[in-house]
């Protein structure tokens, strides 16, 4: 052999293997592999202000609100007790509207100047006539006087000062529903005027005013209510107090 064909038959076998190689080369290079420290490294990616916030734990839901307690009834009837102490607030002023607005529209209301009330001859004025009764000239006959049994003849504002509000009453009296607390040598027929399955009274009792009469000057003042349903209505005022 000659040593140009062996030349030429050298670079045959060149070209070979250079297209040989190109050959079995991949179609992609693989993609590169991070290491753990390389994605240690990597910078944190913070969300855009569109992202949605990650959802926080629910609040503790806050505790149930009392329920609020049933107010009273501000047109509720008013009690005994209550009614009386409006109408001998009414006597301490000498208000007598204010009385007759209690006062039965029916029945009127009957004056008794002592514990024994007496149908036929204690006197009886409406609602209407009581209103204009403080200033009235004219003198009632009210009973008679314990002991000398003279005719009790006065104004109605005599008889106010004498046998209606003759002792502080509203501010210094002891009082009792249905109760009678003095007791003097009248007999006491309340309740048989005015008997308990309809009516209430309410008795305000001071035990005496002078310390030296030793107990003899004790007076009550007995208000006398009829039910009317759950309300009332004035039918009485019954005086009390020490007699012979």
């Amino acid at each position: 052999m000659t040593v140009a064909k062996a030349f030429e038959r050298s670079a045959l076998v060149a070209v070979m293997l250079v297209l040989a190689a190109c050959n079995s080369a991949p179609d992609a290079a693989p993609e590169a592999t991070l290491t753990p420290e390389q994605t240690q490294g990597q910078a944190e990616v913070k969300p855009s202000p569109s992202s949605s916030p990650a959802p926080s734990e629910p609040a503790e839901s806050p505790p149930p609100e009392a329920e609020p307690q049933e107010a009273p009834d501000e047109g509720a009837p008013p009690t005994a007790l209550e009614a009386a102490t409006t109408v001998m607030r009414a006597l301490k002023n000498g208000n007598m509207d204010t009385l007759a607005s209690w006062v039965h529209r029916d029945k009127g209301i009957r004056f008794s100047p002592y514990a024994y009330v007496d149908t036929t001859t204690d006197p009886v004025f409406t609602a209407d006539e009581l209103k204009g009764l403080m200033q009235n000239p004219k003198q009632y006959v009210w009973g008679q006087y314990a002991g000398s049994g003279e005719a009790i003849k006065l104004t109605f504002a005599e008889y106010y000062k004498q046998f209606v509000y003759d002792a502080d009453f509203f501010n210094d009296a002891e009082k009792a529903l249905n109760k009678g607390l003095g007791q003097g040598t009248t007999v006491n027929n309340i309740n048989e005027v005015y008997p308990r399955d309809g009516y209430d009274f309410v008795e305000y009792h001071i035990s005496g005013v002078d310390p030296s009469a030793e107990g003899m000057d004790w007076r009550s003042l007995r208000l006398v209510f009829e039910r009317i349903g759950q309300d009332r209505a004035l039918v009485g005022i019954v005086h009390d107090q020490w007699t012979p």
